[in-house]
């Protein structure tokens, strides 16, 4: 005889429906970006009717900026450049190894939605900032631009462009070629 499983809270099942209809919009803009994704293809996904995820998020709109918000926990904590640039090469790393599908979500619909196009510019420019907080000099904001750049470009060309050379290497591989570049860019070494 099976257990009887605890009961869910109305409040923990919407939480949950939420959570499911997030990733799931998550998921589909990052494949087949904002124009192509639409509410009903994401209501069919999650398993719930489209008015629900209305109710929730009101718009397509909203339910992207939702899906693809950053939080605190995305942006490097800083510390000395050698630091600094650990935490970028861990991140990169993780990035590499799973898709970061709200981060693709962006970038697949960058070029063809103005919403995201606004997005993916604040977030790289609040992630510029705080690395450039980070990198000593009076260049420290070309050399985060460059930083942003690199690590954007190795996202896209592993995940989105599939280049089969950066698709197929090991996270670490990758890692390992760019840490005396991103070194040398955050002024780890002097």
């Amino acid at each position: 005889m099976s257990e009887p499983r605890p009961r869910v809270s109305r409040a923990e099942q919407r939480r949950n429906t939420e959570a499911r209809i997030l990733a799931e919009a998550k998921r589909l803009f990052a494949d087949t970006g904002y124009e192509q994704t639409t509410i009903r293809a994401v209501a069919t996904a999650a398993g719930v009717n489209a008015g629900l995820v209305m109710h929730y998020f009101g718009s397509k709109e909203e339910l992207f900026l939702r899906a693809t918000a950053r939080t605190s926990a995305d942006e490097p904590a800083g510390g000395t450049p050698a630091e600094l640039t650990e935490q970028l090469l861990s991140t990169l790393a993780a990035s590499l190894a799973e898709e970061p599908v709200a981060s693709l979500a962006v970038m697949r619909s960058m070029l063809t939605h103005p919403g995201a196009s606004r997005a993916a510019a604040e977030n790289a420019a609040r992630y510029s900032e705080s690395l450039r907080e980070a990198i000593p000099g009076d260049d420290a904001g070309v050399r985060a631009a460059t930083i942003s750049a690199i690590m954007i470009g190795l996202v896209v060309s592993r995940h989105l462009l599939k280049f089969d050379d950066l698709r197929d290497a090991p996270p670490e591989q990758i890692v390992e070629l760019l840490r005396p570049c991103l070194r040398s860019l955050t002024r780890a070494d002097g």
